[in-house]
């Protein structure tokens, strides 16, 4: 698969997508929520447009929770090794030239956009990430005009004829960087370009603008956006001690309550500042606070730590010590290996990138070899196929282990705090109280 043939199917990129997503949609993270399928028809010519804030995650959020092989627009700087520009293409991924690239590559993009056409025509679906680069805030950014002189220009060459439609996509991730988070994936109503084509034929520049800031409206709609600058800090940790329980959610998804409670913020902010200050107060000393005494907001929310439950539970984790250790064992490999390379990266929303890519490219060669020792050292057939199948939901359960282990301990830290009467955790409690209550309150 290279440049020239990247809109044709590709059975080995197929067997790829089919192991990525395995790994993706049910390994990496604890849950996928997708939304809007459907909104997407196939037949069309589509041109998804999601929001960036995590690198190659957003990329595949997309690609991993729909069907078909996809083509991705990039930058073209990651393309200058020859090696590393054919595995971009078998990936199914084309470069777009800068002026900063050099004035004489800039022509290249004639080239790259004969190719979107050829992908456009062809119904794959092209993939271009609106505001160019990526950035950890919930916030959608100005977008670029790019995917929207690349949609009316490939309608132009066609005599506008494809009528290509661009589908906004709001895509949330629960935490950016680590293992086992929820991923969000919101697939809105297609724009249809065919509605600007009068207005671009009269001014291309006017009709660019309009559509720009159409899409940009309806990925908004799509997403966590958090408008502030100023109180950015105190909203985004709002969410999570607010609608922290409801990240599984699946009827009403947390990206949604996070909408609501923002959209109420914004309100309050004008009808009542006082009380928004004293919300957005709140919010960060009870982030701060709770830090400190390292206590989790679950734990906060709860009114009792039972003492009898908290010792069933010690009780529980040390009778399933040795699966906690055995689903160690042969999982660690895929959990740690990436930590090497991540301590190398100085941006932090390329950690989720590199933990994916190669906890998946560890597991792609060492379960073959897990399978092959199996069948060499365990008999009969049977045991060696029960033991394979054990090591994938051991290594879960080995993670949930230490998530239970840490709220049993903060369980009993809590109890300690409350058996001297601690200053600091009594005012932290009470804080979070008057919290809780103010949001009750809003409309």
């Amino acid at each position: 698969m290279g440049k020239e043939n990247i809109e044709k199917y590709s059975k080995r990129y197929a067997l790829l997508k089919y192991a990525a997503g395995l790994w993706h949609n049910n390994i990496f993270y604890r849950k996928v929520i997708v939304l809007g399928r459907e909104n997407i028809n196939h037949n069309d010519h589509l041109i998804f447009a999601p929001n960036h804030q995590n690198a190659l995650m957003d990329a595949l959020a997309v690609l991993l929770t729909t069907r078909g092989q996809m083509v991705f627009l990039a930058r073209a700087d990651i393309f200058k090794k020859k090696f590393i520009a054919s595995l971009l293409y078998f990936i199914k991924i084309l470069p777009v030239y800068r002026i900063r690239d050099g004035f004489r590559t800039v022509i290249g993009n004639d080239e790259i956009f004969d190719k979107t056409i050829d992908v456009l025509r062809n119904k794959n679906g092209l993939v271009i990430l609106p505001e160019g680069d990526h950035a950890g805030f919930r916030r959608l950014r100005q977008l670029k005009k790019g995917i929207c002189r690349v949609a009316f220009q490939a309608d132009e060459a066609s005599g506008f004829n494809l009528k290509i439609k661009i589908m906004p996509v709001g895509l949330e991730f629960t935490n950016y960087t680590r293992y086992r988070q929820v991923l969000t994936v919101v697939y809105g109503k297609p724009i249809d370009t065919s509605e600007f084509h009068e207005l671009y034929k009269k001014s291309p520049e006017i009709a660019l603008n309009e559509l720009r800031s159409k899409l940009s409206s309806e990925i908004k709609k799509l997403m966590v956006h958090i408008e502030s600058e100023e109180d950015y800090e105190a909203i985004d940790e709002l969410r999570n001690m607010i609608n922290g329980r409801f990240s599984d959610s699946i009827k009403l998804p947390k990206l949604f309550r996070d909408r609501i409670l923002i959209d109420k913020l914004n309100k309050l902010k004008i009808s009542d500042n006082s009380t928004y200050q004293r919300i957005c107060s709140l919010s960060l000393q009870i982030k701060q606070k709770a830090k400190e005494l390292n206590i989790d907001y679950r734990l906060l929310e709860k009114r009792k730590h039972p003492i009898v439950w908290l010792i069933a539970g010690m009780l529980g984790l040390l009778i399933t010590f040795p699966l906690f250790i055995y689903g160690n064992i042969f999982n660690l490999t895929f959990l740690y290996l990436p930590e090497l390379q991540i301590r190398k990266m100085k941006d932090t929303q390329f950690h989720s990138s590199i933990r994916y890519g190669i906890s998946l490219a560890t597991a792609i060669i060492f379960v073959p070899v897990y399978i092959i020792l199996a069948f060499v050292f365990i008999s009969p057939w049977w045991l060696a196929i029960l033991v394979l199948s054990s090591l994938p939901l051991t290594g879960l359960f080995a993670w949930n282990y230490r998530l239970v282990f840490r709220r049993i301990m903060g369980g009993f830290r809590i109890r300690k705090y409350m058996r001297f009467k601690r200053e600091d955790y009594l005012n932290l409690k009470n804080n979070h109280e008057e919290l809780i209550n103010l949001i009750a309150n809003l409309k």
